[in-house]
């Protein structure tokens, strides 16, 4: 599942995660990145496997444990289509392996040292962790705040008084945000191209700063 595995063949596969990761920590990839209800069930299930049977080197073999625990659970996509179970263990996985989020959150922040003021980022993300940094970084959120406020409704604080700097960084927008709400494609678009069922779009231009 690493997409850079040929570049860098020392850091670790997501067989190796599997082999050696603790419960509590697969249960907290299985929830957070892949937003899957039965984390703990299928964490527990998945540590239990290494001393029950063997090692889970093969997606197939994950597939099958997955769908075993969740009893083949029916789940459907956004087009109301049958889905496997073991879509999201397998979404999870690869997102933590590759480390994407902080990989995505890193080029935002390069765009926007190499865009031109005026110049226009347009970024399509597939799920809601993607979307989800992508507006905290053009509407102006900070990335280490739990609830997504602006920053200017976290300050709004009359009974205490600002410094210069965060004044600053209040009224600073690094971003002038081109679509207000995010775009999604249409039913004609979806059943012409189904991969296109969870694409959203956000538009941004770079502000003088």
């Amino acid at each position: 599942m690493r997409m850079d595995g040929n570049r860098f063949p020392d850091q670790p596969s997501a067989a190796d995660v599997i082999q050696y990761i603790e419960e509590e920590d697969l249960e907290k990839i299985l929830k957070v990145y892949g937003e899957e209800k039965q984390a703990k069930k299928l964490a527990r299930a998945i540590i239990e496997a290494r001393y029950m049977f063997k090692s889970l080197r093969t997606t197939s073999e994950l597939s099958s444990l997955v769908a075993t625990v969740l009893n083949n659970e029916l789940r459907l996509d956004k087009l109301s289509r049958p889905t496997h179970v073991a879509t999201k263990t397998f979404q999870a996985l690869r997102i933590f392996v590759n480390n994407e989020m902080n990989e995505l959150n890193r080029g935002l922040e390069i765009a926007h040292d190499l865009l031109k003021p005026g110049g226009n980022l347009v970024v399509l993300t597939f799920h809601s962790l993607e979307d989800r940094i992508v507006k905290r970084h053009m509407v102006g959120i900070d990335m280490d705040e739990p609830i997504t406020n602006t920053l200017s409704q976290k300050y709004r604080n009359p009974g205490k008084v600002h410094t210069q700097d965060e004044l600053d960084e209040i009224f600073t927008k690094k971003w002038n945000v081109i679509t207000k709400h995010i775009l999604s494609p249409s039913e004609v678009e979806v059943e012409q191209n189904p991969r296109s069922r969870s694409a959203k779009l956000r538009c941004a231009s770079k502000n003088q700063i």
